[in-house]
């Protein structure tokens, strides 16, 4: 092993795309990524598709699994495409899981709870049809979806075209035996979707609305986000909690001995409302209790068993980078602020909850504000560079690590302006990284895990058609560059995320793992 540390910096969410219109990240004031670019090996890697394990490259990437990537240098089935398979063979419907809940809630109901879009970052429309329609085949005969808008992995308005779709297939299915319908809703970034118990009181808005019926009442899933449309001029993921009624009363609260599927495969905004329903550890006080079974798409937490009950086994990640870190007794250290906290700790250690090593291993959370990004997009990037800086002149550690989260999190908020803020943010930061690499002769390699900053607009289809704005990911490519490494050049290729880890272990001076992709260097 060599006596130089190495510093990987994730910019999350910044992308690479020449494209200039919308590009937050090209019309940003960088001059350090400038100079980096300019005078150092660097190159553009795949972030997304089958590159991070998603059924196909129409798929964008995100941060969980650009994350499981980086961390476990081998590309594993995820998501969606796990569930894709589960489906397509029918093995999730030969689960124990399965025949429990249906079981169970014959003579009473089915309910699903989950985001309502094709975007296959938390969840696809698709996996919610198939089961439905197998829950009539197999005897169900009320059944009651609870839905989550979308507007940040699609078109932040394009949540009425699933709400047509998805009322279509129930009218096509209801018969004097069937009965489904939209029950309760919300937007994913005001109700039940927190995560990293960043705010509880979206979880509590949420079980008051789905499980007990509490929140303005409509005649129509439509009808609500109509309104607050025109009222709030509100966009889908901050849409209010609504609850659909029909002569006074609510069509779908969850009562006692009922079934509830979270469809969701993704973990970070699952774990909390997860907890609510397994009654572990949550932090809100109910509005009403129930008794009910309760499941998610995937088991969200592996160490924790978070949730009790799930339908699809996630995949088993093996060989990550922190388990050989540990065993080759280097010191590591994990920064990052609450929102991408998880992303450099669970999801790098392959969703794995617990450090391989509480010597070894060192992570620090810096907490992040509870307001809407645009109106701060600096985020706590200062923050989190202090901490790192301080942790590079330690001399402490030979592999450090952070995510700064801005690219995304602003990026997310279809504000361009804001978003250029944080694009420079970050560089401005990485300015400090890069000194305090080289006073203390570090190697520093700067990354993404996906896009998203890079194209702040949809596409238009006639150069006179309004800009409007993009909220979700990207399918563009994401840089990686080498600085400080001394007399090193990168290889020609094809590579993606997974990439890095052997490249991190070659710098390092340590043997690559035989399971990992090859490094880029």
């Amino acid at each position: 092993m060599n006596n130089r540390p190495v510093v990987l910096v994730v910019m999350d969410g910044v992308g690479e795309t020449d494209v200039l219109e919308g590009n937050a990240v090209k019309n940003a004031y960088t001059p350090t990524l400038d100079y980096l670019k300019a005078n150092y090996p660097w190159t553009k890697i795949k972030a997304h598709g089958t590159a991070v394990g998603l059924p196909s490259d129409d798929d964008m990437g995100n941060s969980e699994v650009g994350h499981n990537a980086i961390g476990c240098g081998q590309i594993y089935s995820q998501g969606a495409k796990l569930v894709n398979e589960s489906i397509a063979d029918g093995s999730i419907y030969l689960s124990q899981t399965w025949k429990d809940l249906i079981e169970n809630a014959k003579g009473h109901t089915l309910h699903f709870l989950g985001l309502l879009s094709d975007g296959n970052v938390h969840s696809n429309i698709s996996h919610l049809k198939a089961m439905i329609k197998e829950a009539k085949a197999e005897g169900i005969s009320r059944v009651r979806v609870h839905v989550l808008m979308d507007g940040r992995d699609v078109p932040e308005t394009s949540g009425l075209q699933y709400i047509d779709e998805l009322e279509e297939l129930m009218n096509s299915l209801n018969d004097e035996s069937f009965d489904a319908r939209i029950a309760s809703g919300g937007g994913r970034m005001y109700i039940t979707m927190d995560r990293y118990e960043a705010d509880w009181e979206m979880v509590r808005r949420g079980w008051d609305c789905h499980v007990a019926g509490i929140g303005r009442q409509f005649a129509s899933a439509t009808e609500a986000i109509e309104t607050y449309r025109k009222e709030l001029g509100v966009n889908d993921q901050n849409l209010p909690e609504f609850v659909i009624v029909k002569d006074g009363a609510p069509v779908g609260t969850i009562e006692d001995h009922d079934s509830v599927i979270y469809f969701n495969f993704r973990g970070d905004r699952a774990l909390e409302i997860s907890r609510a329903f397994d009654n572990t550890n949550y932090k809100f006080e109910k509005s009403k209790e129930v008794d009910v079974m309760y499941a998610g798409m995937l088991e969200y937490d592996g160490d924790l068993h978070i949730p009790n009950r799930y339908l699809v086994n996630p995949p088993a990640i093996k060989d990550t980078m922190s388990e050989y870190l540990v065993k080759n007794n280097v010191r590591t250290y994990a920064i990052s602020e609450t929102q991408k906290f998880g992303h450099v700790t669970y999801f790098w250690n392959g969703n794995r909850s617990e450090k391989f090593s509480d010597e070894l291993e060192t992570w620090v959370e810096i907490k992040s504000d509870l307001c809407p990004f645009d109106q701060r997009p600096w985020m706590k990037s200062s923050d989190i560079t202090d901490k790192l800086v301080e942790a590079i002149d330690s001399k402490e550690y030979m592999f450090l690590r952070t995510n700064y989260p801005n690219g995304d999190m602003v990026g997310h908020t279809g504000d361009y302006e804001a978003t250029i803020i944080g694009v420079e943010s970050v560089d401005l930061n990485l300015k400090r990284v890069k000194e305090a690499c080289d006073r203390n002769d570090c190697i520093l390699l700067i990354t993404a895990d996906h896009g998203n900053a890079d194209e702040m607009y949809e596409k238009r289809k006639k150069e006179t058609d309004p800009l409007k704005p993009k909220t979700s990911h990207t399918l563009n490519k994401v840089p990686f560059i080498i600085y400080n490494a001394g007399d090193v050049t990168i290889k020609e290729g094809q590579f993606g995320l997974s990439n890095i880890a052997a490249t991190v272990f070659k710098l390092l001076g340590l043997e690559v793992p035989a399971s990992w992709d090859e490094a880029m260097i």
